[in-house]
């Protein structure tokens, strides 16, 4: 994704004879094509129009990237070429939105001052307005313009025409709304006779009926009742009556459309014998042939129809080879459709086969159809059909090819429709350019952008990706507001991240807005949202969610073990500890198995809490069930008495093991071991100790468990006895002995024996670790008492072996003995320490510290930053380390700026810091 990301914003703009679709490879400077802020007509002495944002001669870097604002500024640009000022049929549009009552209505259409005729009428009704104008879709829309109709028959002296008939009705057929159709149609016809004299419903006629009959029969055709139709036809031909050739047209396509080709031949012999076929009818007919699947027929009468001097309209032309093209398409002959384009060569026609091309996925066919027309005819497509195509492409996450379609859309200055705006703020989304798509959506009133279902799932997608969870949750209530409600995937991405951000009351609003809506979440959405509420400790309203799920979907929670988990640590955590126990059962009956932490963190509460009985009761039950070794039953009991520091409860779950019959194993020994360690009975785990060891051969284990105990208990003496007994046995204890042996020793600073164990360790071979590294440098710059122990005993051991391994000891204690006593290459300390050990942000923050000491807060400022850059994160020692430096120098301006960043960073100063600061004026 990197690379295509550099190519989005590096492209170069394709030359004239390049494909417009496949560009040629970037420049030296970069050429943001997608992204340029010029929409100015190009001159000979000006840059054409969407090159680059940077100059050649600009002094950023060549490689530099324009920032997310100057990406959305120039995308903005190309926006507004979609929001043009107003047509005329966008203000009647705006006019309907914006007035609830016909008076109102009147007075704001009127002053619109409309020249009334059947094509604007026609074109009203066809027209589809711009999302700025009003946001109604669906049957509102239909609604609006039934109002515009129903208003213009009104206004004297226009007349609804029957072309306007047949434009309202096919609306209302598409919308499936058919019965309105014929409702209406039966109240005309019953209406009285001085009724269907009105000019407004016969089109201006005052003597018999004919264009009323027209106007019914030309209804019933369109509302699908041909037979209807026919019937009224039939009556008309029997008082002497005729058909105007419009409507005969409309009936006969009906009859095609109703697969009733023998009335459709029949009434097709009647035109002819009325002398009223034509271009018209030979495509209707033409049409008879494709739904009659008779393609080769059709074929040839088309050839047949091309060459007729009848055919003299290109427009007429290129719709019966649309036909054509149309009907091989549907039953799949995309190569014969694809020849008879070539054949023929109609412009008109390639949106039609671009269309049906993208309806069957074959995108790949598109790209490359319009690759070829673009350089053979310089033909380009409509913005419909651009939009459909970038749609598709997207859908199929084909980014680079969306990008491309969206760059031959800006060259050529085809403004983009609220589906191009919206498929191309989804492709930034999926880009990872989030931070452009946020900027283009929080500018769409200004826009014209009328954000749709699928941008609002993929900017929430893209933000919950990037952890955004302040803009996650103002888009989620911006899309509700909308009417909008995240799709299946996003609904349950979007909860997951919620809860994992602990926003459980947008969760809740989220669940209540699904069951409004109907909408069923998965149970897995409930159970992480069970799991939040249990985490932050709301068991009431934990336990109220089961009630609102139906009996299965309830019971389903139970099959996810985190539901348990959760719900058992909360528990924990309220001290609630009487449900523990069958909790932990009924986790079991679903089939989950509980791990050592839970078992550990359960009896550790049980026992804390004085429950011993029921800590020997769950202990009976578990044993019943079977589903652990014995063994190791016993053992997770143990391991949770140890660490409640209960060694009494610990040792009778030992003795209880052995009166069982079942062997302890070393693993059981060591935790009682641990239990008199944690609980620090130093007494009995000596005795333990000689037991262990005269019961099973003495281990390095043993040694490293006692050694450690010791050192937490704060033992440091003993812990060196034992490690000196290891030592002379031939035992090696672990880093971790070692580590905690020198954290102790510092800590008493009792730097002879400190040198000493680090000699051990070094004799040992082993890699000195970070951990020990960070506690010399810490203590060494404290004072210099460890580097005086370190060369004494330099001087005493005449042993040269250990002098090249603790070579890095030895640079160490000299460097920052009471501070950093380098004085040259100070700025990569850093990288010279990182030869010697992996650095970690202590170790960062013990150096920014010696720095401070010192005096070079730049320096110190310089490891803060380069700490940030390795992916360190910085914490409150970090922050508190700067700004008590600049208050030692006296700077308290600049302690006030890394004291805000520390705030803003969630972090507050220590008290000494505070202290000096408020001393620093």
């Amino acid at each position: 994704m990197s690379l295509l990301l550099r190519r989005l914003l590096l492209l170069p703009k394709p030359s004239s004879s390049s494909s417009p679709l496949r560009p040629p490879p970037p420049l030296r400077y970069s050429s943001v094509l997608l992204f340029s802020t010029s929409s100015a007509t190009p001159s000979p002495s000006a840059p054409p129009p969407f090159l680059s944002l940077f100059d050649p001669l600009d002094q950023r870097h060549p490689d530099a990237f324009p920032s997310s604002s100057e990406i959305a500024s120039a995308v903005g640009n190309w926006f507004r070429l979609g929001t043009d000022p107003l047509s005329l049929l966008d203000r009647i549009y705006a006019a309907l939105d914006s007035c609830p009552d016909d008076g109102s209505l009147h007075s704001s259409l009127a002053s619109l001052r409309i020249p009334l005729s059947e094509p604007l009428v026609v074109n009203f009704l066809r027209h589809s307005p711009h999302p700025s104008v009003t946001s109604a879709t669906g049957r509102a829309l239909l609604l609006l313009r039934l109002r515009f109709f129903d208003w213009a028959g009104h206004q004297h002296p226009y007349f609804h025409s029957r072309g306007t008939y047949h434009a309202v009705f096919r609306l209302l057929s598409r919308a499936q709304l058919a019965s309105v159709i014929i409702d209406w149609l039966r109240a005309f016809s019953s209406s009285s006779p001085e009724l269907r004299r009105r000019p407004f419903l016969h089109g201006g006629s005052i003597g018999p009926t004919p264009r009323f009959n027209d106007t019914l029969v030309v209804g019933y055709a369109v509302a699908g009742k041909q037979e209807q139709a026919l019937q009224i036809f039939a009556r008309m031909r029997f008082h002497g009556l005729d058909l105007h050739p419009f409507a005969y047209h409309v009936l006969l396509n009906s009859l095609v459309e109703a697969s009733m080709f023998d009335f459709a031949d029949a009434l097709h012999g009647e035109m002819s014998e009325g002398g009223i076929t034509g271009p018209v009818s030979a495509c209707i007919q033409l049409k008879s042939l494709c739904y009659q699947r008779r393609l080769a027929e059709a074929e040839t009468r088309l050839r047949e129809l091309a060459a007729s001097p009848m055919i003299t309209s290109r427009t007429v032309a290129s719709h019966m080879v649309g036909t054509v093209v149309r009907a091989y398409c549907r039953k799949g002959k995309f190569e014969k459709a694809g020849r008879i384009v070539d054949e023929f060569g109609f412009t008109e026609v390639y949106g039609l086969w671009i269309g049906n091309l993208v309806s069957a996925g074959k995108l790949d066919a598109v790209l490359e159809f319009l690759v070829s027309k673009k350089s053979s005819e310089d033909y380009i497509p409509e913005s419909f059909h651009y939009s459909e195509l970038v749609f598709r492409l997207l859908e199929q996450n084909r980014l680079e090819d969306v990008y491309n379609v969206l760059v031959e859309m800006i060259e050529e200055g085809i403004a983009p429709d609220r589906l191009t705006m919206n498929s191309a703020l989804c492709f930034f989304c999926k880009a990872g350019m989030v931070d452009v798509a946020l900027l283009l959506y929080n500018s769409r009133r200004d826009l014209g952008i009328d954000p749709s279902s699928r941008v609002y799932d993929n900017l929430i997608n893209a933000l919950c990706r990037g952890g955004n969870v302040n803009d996650v949750c103002l888009i989620l209530e911006d899309s509700m507001q909308q009417g909008h409600f995240p799709g299946k995937r996003t609904f349950n991405v979007l909860a997951n991240f919620l809860c994992q951000e602990g926003r459980l009351d947008e969760v809740n609003k989220l669940l209540d807005g699904a069951l409004q809506k109907d909408v069923k979440p998965l149970p897995v959405v409930f159970a992480r949202y069970m799991s939040a509420l249990f985490k932050a400790g709301n068991l009431e309203e934990a336990c109220l969610i089961p009630k609102i799920l139906s009996g299965e979907d309830a019971s389903m929670l139970g099959r996810y073990k985190a539901t348990y988990v959760n719900l058992i640590h909360a528990f924990i955590l309220l001290r609630q500890v009487d449900v523990l126990p069958q909790l932990i059962l009924e986790m079991q009956e679903f089939g989950h198995i509980p791990s050592q932490s839970l078992y550990r963190s359960l009896v550790c509460c049980l026992c804390e809490m004085g429950k011993l009985n029921e800590v020997l009761d769950l202990l009976n039950r578990q044993l019943e069930r079977q589903e652990l070794h014995k063994n190791t039953c016993y053992n997770y009991f143990i391991d949770g008495a140890a660490h409640a520091k209960k060694p009494e409860m610990a040792k009778e779950l030992y003795y209880m093991m052995q009166k069982a019959g079942i062997e302890p194993s070393v693993d059981t020994s060591i935790l009682i071991l641990k239990s008199y360690l944690k609980s620090k009975q130093i007494g009995d785990a000596f005795n333990f100790f000689n037991y262990m060891c005269n019961q099973h051969e003495p281990r390095t284990k043993f040694y490293n468990i006692f050694i450690t105990g010791l050192c937490e208990a704060g033992k440091v003496e003993q812990a060196v006895m034992f490690w000196k007994e290891a030592r002379v046995k031939g035992h090696i204890p672990s880093l971790q002995c070692y580590e905690d042996l020198v954290l102790e020793l510092s800590s008493n600073k009792d730097y002879h024996t400190l040198v000493k164990v680090i000699e051990d360790f070094l004799e040992t071979g082993r890699p000195i670790s970070a951990f020990l590294c960070n506690v010399l440098i810490l203590h060494t710059l404290k004072s210099q008492d460890l580097r005086r122990a370190w060369i004494q005993s330099r001087e005493s051991n005449n042993a040269g072996a250990a002098r090249s391994a603790s070579s890095i000891i030895d640079h160490l204690v000299v460097a920052f003995s009471g501070g950093i006593r380098m004085k040259e290459r100070i700025e990569k300390l850093d990288e010279l320490l990182e030869r010697f050990f992996p650095l970690d942000v202590f170790t960062y923050n013990m150096l920014m510290r010696g720095m401070c000491k010192e005096g070079r807060i730049d320096f110190a400022c310089q490891l803060f930053h380069k700490m940030s850059r390795k992916g360190f994160e910085p914490n409150r020692w970090s922050f508190d380390i700067l700004v008590h430096g600049f208050c030692k120098l006296g700077n308290r301006s600049e302690a006030e700026r890394w004291m805000e960043k520390m705030y803003r960073n969630g972090f507050h100063p220590t008290w000494y810091t505070m202290r000096i600061y408020n001393n620093t004026t």
